[in-house]
């Protein structure tokens, strides 16, 4: 027998499940999925069991859309892989039905939303690299040292009894960090005559 699958969700804004378990109560669910977690947790446990319970001619309801989806592009693909197994998708407040020619055209729309959204983002990635790339820099990253630093740490490791990791430590960088933007490691001789690697 198809069976009507409630999830709800709190979330920073309303921290109560009282209204969406009444509502997925009075739409026909049988069971009722709740992931009392804030949207800070990007765990989402209950969701995972009521995907498993979910068969082909079940349909899930959800009171509001973002209780399902924390993003369009999250949204998008829950949905897909329920339509993929068979399962229904509703959602209370939107009034919109996956089982509808209406619902499934709004899903499409959404669809192309959220590749349209990912196009942008890779888009705007692209163009920091670039613009990154023009100031000089390989990366989209900051350099952890600037020039004026490099010159400093390059004057203190001229003194034989200074420690690699002890200059490293103040400037808040790895050895390894160093080493990268100072150059090659040389061999030093310190003033009680023993050699030591920097």
């Amino acid at each position: 027998m198809n069976q009507r699958i409630g999830y709800a969700r709190v979330s920073t804004d309303d921290q109560h499940l009282d209204l969406q378990r009444d509502a997925l109560k009075q739409a026909g669910c049988s069971v009722i999925y709740e992931e009392a977690a804030s949207g800070k947790n990007t765990a989402r446990p209950e969701l995972e069991q009521c995907r498993k319970a979910l068969r082909a001619g079940d349909t899930l309801v959800v009171w509001r859309l973002d209780r399902l989806g924390r993003s369009l592009p999250d949204l998008v693909q829950i949905v897909a892989d329920l339509e993929q197994r068979g399962v229904g998708f509703e959602s209370m407040t939107e009034k919109i039905e996956t089982g509808s020619a209406a619902g499934k055209l709004v899903f499409h729309v959404f669809a192309a939303l959220a590749e349209f959204e990912r196009g942008l983002i890779r888009e705007r990635t692209q163009a920091g690299l670039i613009a990154a790339r023009a100031r000089g820099r390989a990366g989209g990253r900051k350099p952890k040292l600037d020039d004026q630093q490099v010159r400093e740490i390059k004057a203190l490791l001229r003194d034989p009894d200074m420690q690699v990791a002890d200059v490293a430590r103040r400037y808040g960088v790895s050895r390894t960090t160093l080493y990268k933007h100072v150059g090659v490691i040389t061999l030093r001789m310190p003033r009680n005559g023993n050699a030591a690697a920097t």
